[in-house]
């Protein structure tokens, strides 16, 4: 089975590089311009949304025209996916383990809730040509993520090392990757005194520097 992933440079597709580049994983990429329904149209051939991440996995030879590839358009459900079929990995967390809830949890909020109010703000201060730009409706989505990082904030305020089971795992890639995309929209703010060193550690690490380079 042949894994193929659709990415832009920088984009929520790097949630799903960089679990593959954790794990070790074979995979071919397929770097496009972002937003690719714009700069890159016939990818709406491929995937309707024209939305990026698009995983397939396939053992066709064509894996783009097989009905019966595995498909998938969430960050987040992407890297659950692969380190839960492509392990045993200490990237995942198992039901039987005590953290597991809370596990599932920061999977579902690093995209639903932390990364949302983001993808406003880069729709109309990059996407959006000039004369559509609204300034006010990016400040008020600046407020809007900064309220939501609270949870984050709060949770490291005890000094843990990683988010969760005493050991990186995929909850610290998807919600550190909002992190990191604060710093690119100049999200100051977000680098609290509890926030600063677990990003710094988790972000120190060979598989992201080789993810954000991709």
């Amino acid at each position: 089975m042949t894994i193929r992933l659709y990415h832009c440079k920088g984009a929520r597709s790097m949630r799903a590089v960089w679990c593959l580049e954790e794990m070790g994983l074979d995979y071919d990429l397929e770097v496009m311009p972002f937003p690719p329904r714009v700069f890159h149209k016939q990818f709406k051939e491929v995937n309707p949304l024209g939305t990026i991440p698009y995983l397939i996995e396939s053992d066709a030879a064509d894996p783009v025209a097989d009905k019966n590839a595995i498909r998938m358009t969430e960050s987040s459900a992407i890297c659950h996916y692969l380190v839960t079929t492509k392990g045993p990995s200490p990237l995942n967390v198992t039901p039987d383990e005590p953290d597991y809830a809370e596990f599932l949890n920061w999977l579902y909020h690093s995209d639903a809730t932390i990364t949302f109010p983001q993808t406003v703000m880069i729709r109309y201060t990059i996407v959006e040509p000039e004369e559509r730009r609204l300034p006010q409706a990016v400040e008020d989505y600046k407020g809007f993520f900064l309220g939501r990082l609270r949870m984050l904030d709060t949770a490291l305020a005890d000094g843990r090392t990683y988010l969760v089971a005493d050991r990186f795992t995929i909850a610290d890639i998807a919600v550190s990757y909002a992190v990191y995309l604060s710093t690119t929209l100049g999200i100051t703010e977000a680098m609290t005194d509890n926030i600063k060193p677990w990003y710094e550690r988790v972000t120190s690490r060979d598989a992201f520097k080789r993810a954000v380079e991709l």
